[in-house]
């Protein structure tokens, strides 16, 4: 799904940042950083972003370039599946963000779960590992890998958070319109088949 202009500037960015960590001579420096730039002005030039918001981005990567990661939890109930809308852009998403440094992908999505909806659950099961390059995601300056943790709920009542604006269930055939930076149609019907089919094998790009 990624198209070729995104890929060289990400490609570009990774030679840049590994260039920056590990080079000591201060011309091979210059060139990784002109590098940078170049890579800043292909993401600029074919996206609405500012090229100092997205070097700012990249400034906050350090060491060797590698994928961040995004979990999201699917948590049913009564067959339907629970998700919240966002207050960034009125969609609406798997309860998720980033992974934490020092927490398990099973332990941030409890968090996130808890944080963005209110409802308490446990980690059950790996669903999916999914390269966001490969599905209908919006253009993204990083290269993210998407885990789908199968969650249950112990506890707690509906309740938005921070980031939410709304909390609810819905049916496979009453989807709401999605915020598609955070998870696709398909990523949520491959919730569904699990539900569906609890024996179906782990999804992996």
């Amino acid at each position: 799904m990624e198209t070729k202009w995104l890929e060289w500037a990400k490609e570009l960015q990774s030679i840049a940042q590994a260039g920056l960590t590990y080079s000591k001579d201060v011309y091979d420096l210059e060139r990784f950083e002109m590098i940078r730039e170049i890579s800043v002005d292909i993401m600029s030039k074919h996206t609405d972003m500012e090229p100092s918001v997205i070097r700012d981005l990249f400034a906050n990567e350090t060491g060797y370039a590698t994928p961040k990661v995004d979990i999201r939890a699917v948590v049913f109930k009564d067959e339907k599946i629970l998700m919240v809308r966002e207050t960034t852009d009125g969609g609406w998403s798997l309860p998720g963000g980033w992974g934490d440094i020092g927490l398990t992908p099973g332990e941030v999505a409890v968090k996130e779960v808890k944080e963005e909806s209110g409802f308490d659950v446990k980690a059950v099961n790996l669903l999916g590992v999914l390269d966001k390059k490969c599905h209908p995601h919006p253009p993204s300056p990083y290269h993210v890998y998407k885990m789908f943790i199968l969650c249950e709920i112990i506890g707690g009542e509906a309740n938005e958070g921070i980031e939410t604006s709304a909390v609810e269930f819905f049916a496979e055939n009453e989807l709401p319109s999605l915020s598609v930076e955070r998870n696709t149609e398909s990523q949520i019907r491959m919730a569904f088949k699990h539900l569906h089919n609890p024996g179906e094998a782990v999804y992996f790009d």
